[in-house]
């Protein structure tokens, strides 16, 4: 079967668009990391190309195999969160007759909404991790290419808000305390550290944009 990130844009937004659960939030969100990633790396390649930065070559090519690599790896949770979340419907359809059945159903609901969280935060620290790189690129890249930075700020700041809401939807599901709060905390740091890059590299792309 063809994975969502090997469609074409025009079909995967049919597919994100039709009423079927998957792809949904989580899967776009995810899309949204991997764009920005692309354009981190874009204006990376720019300014490592152009001799007059050529003092900064070295600092923006180990960018492009950063961003490259984070690139493929959100594209391959666009798909890693629409399968994650048919496992979780899945077990919903399990017998439920006997008290057994119940009891292995419960069990695998639960199961299912964990796993479910891991595609979303991973989502949010992979985009946090770009949102990071876009704020090298504004402040390092080739000023010609300055909105490009500011976008892929922009994108990867709505990627890790958008892994975060697929994180606590799933964790309002989950019975597990111990397990709600941890996860919980990792994602209001990660936001919080999130917002104030966003901020950042969107005044230093204001700043230089003049």
């Amino acid at each position: 079967m063809t994975g969502l990130q090997d469609m074409q844009l025009a079909a995967f937004g049919e597919a994100l668009a039709s009423s079927a659960a998957t792809p949904g939030g989580g899967s776009a969100s995810a899309l949204s990391g991997a764009l920005a990633a692309s354009l981190a790396a874009m204006v990376a390649r720019n300014t490592a190309a152009s001799e007059k930065f050529a003092d900064r070559a070295g600092e923006m090519n180990e960018v492009v195999a950063e961003a490259d690599a984070l690139r493929s790896e959100l594209l391959g949770l666009v798909d890693a969160d629409a399968d994650a979340f048919t496992q979780v419907m899945a077990a919903f359809r399990m017998p439920k007759e006997t008290l057994q059945e119940q009891a292995a159903r419960s069990e695998a609901i639960q199961a299912g909404y964990k796993a479910a969280v891991d595609p979303p935060l991973l989502v949010c620290t992979r985009s946090l991790r770009v949102l990071e790189l876009a704020l090298q690129v504004a402040e390092r890249g080739n000023p010609n290419a300055v909105s490009d930075a500011g976008v892929a700020a922009l994108l990867a700041a709505a990627a890790l808000e958008g892994g975060a809401l697929n994180v606590e939807i799933n964790l309002g599901s989950i019975k597990d305390d111990a397990f709600r709060a941890t996860q919980a905390d990792r994602v209001g740091a990660a936001q919080a550290q999130g917002r104030a890059l966003r901020d950042h590299a969107l005044a230093t792309v204001r700043g230089k944009l003049g």
